[in-house]
């Protein structure tokens, strides 16, 4: 079935204009993405989305508690069962229009057994952990949240360390369904085979 919006834009009757347009925009936001990854530095997180440089500014404790309390048990745990590989901060996510450091991602043995030492740009994951501040919030729920769906990450948890609770999203016919949400109880993960955590645990300071 045609997306709603394309269909619209086939019955306009300036629709060789609307592609000029289109294609100009595009040429323009890989000319500034271009600048982007030339002009990066790793001492910075950052994030091209839309056509726009982001800049996050310096985490709240409670946000690196939160992840701290993941990678420590998440870590050991997929290196020990030889699963995959993880990071976590500061690995670039190149996806088809944006580029993406997400908090804490997976790749199952299969994929990540072709990463270099010196590579900076690496696939879409087949698990994600974002967690959220004021600042990302809108864009955790929105435009990660599609273009995650779209790129076939398996499995996205939203992590709200003001709130403490954790949502976790498992694709289902390339679209995320709401899986888990709770302030209690245990988090197993669909995609990390046998890993799981109190919830009451990602937030212990």
């Amino acid at each position: 079935m045609m997306n709603p919006a394309l269909e619209s834009i086939l019955q306009r009757p300036d629709l060789e204009a609307i592609i000029r347009e289109l294609n100009e925009a595009w040429a323009n936001e890989q000319r500034k993405r271009h600048e982007f990854w030339a002009g990066l530095d790793e001492n910075l997180k950052a994030e091209f989305i839309l056509g726009e440089i982001i800049y996050h500014s310096p985490i709240y404790g409670r946000h690196w508690m939160a992840s701290s309390q993941i990678t420590r048990r998440l870590i050991p745990y997929v290196y020990d069962n030889s699963l995959g590989m993880v990071a976590y901060e500061k690995v670039m996510v190149r996806m088809t229009r944006n580029d993406y450091e997400p908090d804490i991602c997976f790749w199952r043995k299969e994929k990540a057994q072709n990463f270099t030492q010196k590579q900076s740009a690496f696939p879409p994951p087949d698990f994600i952990v974002e967690i959220l501040s004021e600042s990302t919030k809108e864009r955790d729920y929105g435009i990660k949240k599609t273009d995650y769906e779209l790129h076939g990450v398996a499995e996205y948890w939203i992590i709200d360390p003001e709130n403490q609770f954790v949502e976790q999203y498992l694709l289902k016919n390339q679209v995320y369904e709401l899986n888990f949400k709770a302030n209690h109880c245990t988090i197993q993960s669909a995609v990390i085979t046998g890993f799981e955590m109190k919830v009451e645990d990602i937030f212990k300071e």
